[in-house]
This record gives C-alpha cells, structure tokens and sequence, in this order.
C-alpha cells in the first residue's frame, strides 16, 4: 500500500518518516521490497489441465446437509 501510492499523504509521510527513525522497520520493509520485487519478476506458469478439472470437479459437487 505505501508503495503502490494507495494511502493517504499524511500516512504516507508518516510511514517516511518512521522509516528513517526506525532502523528494524526500515530493515524489514527493505525485505519485502525485494520479495515484492522478485515475486514480480518470476514468469508465472499455467496450473495443469488436470489440477483445474480436480478443482472444477469439487466445485460442482453438491453440499452435503445434515
């Protein structure tokens, strides 16, 4: 959300803020910055054929009432 710009400007300042005061919050923001990073950059791949008809196959059946 900080990152993306989908917060206010006084949270995000106030997030700026506490990130230059805040040596362990700035560390681990630090990481998943990078998480964030890589994940976007990985080519994503296709579930198989059979995995989506498993799931389909769940999906239609019945609930069971008791």
């Amino acid at each position: 959300m900080y990152e993306s710009g989908e917060l206010s400007e006084e949270q995000s300042k106030a997030i700026a803020e506490e990130l230059t005061v805040n040596w362990a919050l700035r560390e681990k923001f630090n990481v998943l910055k990078e998480a964030l990073t890589r994940l976007n950059s990985m080519k994503l791949q296709s579930p198989r054929k059979q995995t989506i008809q498993g799931i389909m196959q769940y999906a239609m059946r019945k609930p069971v009432t008791v």
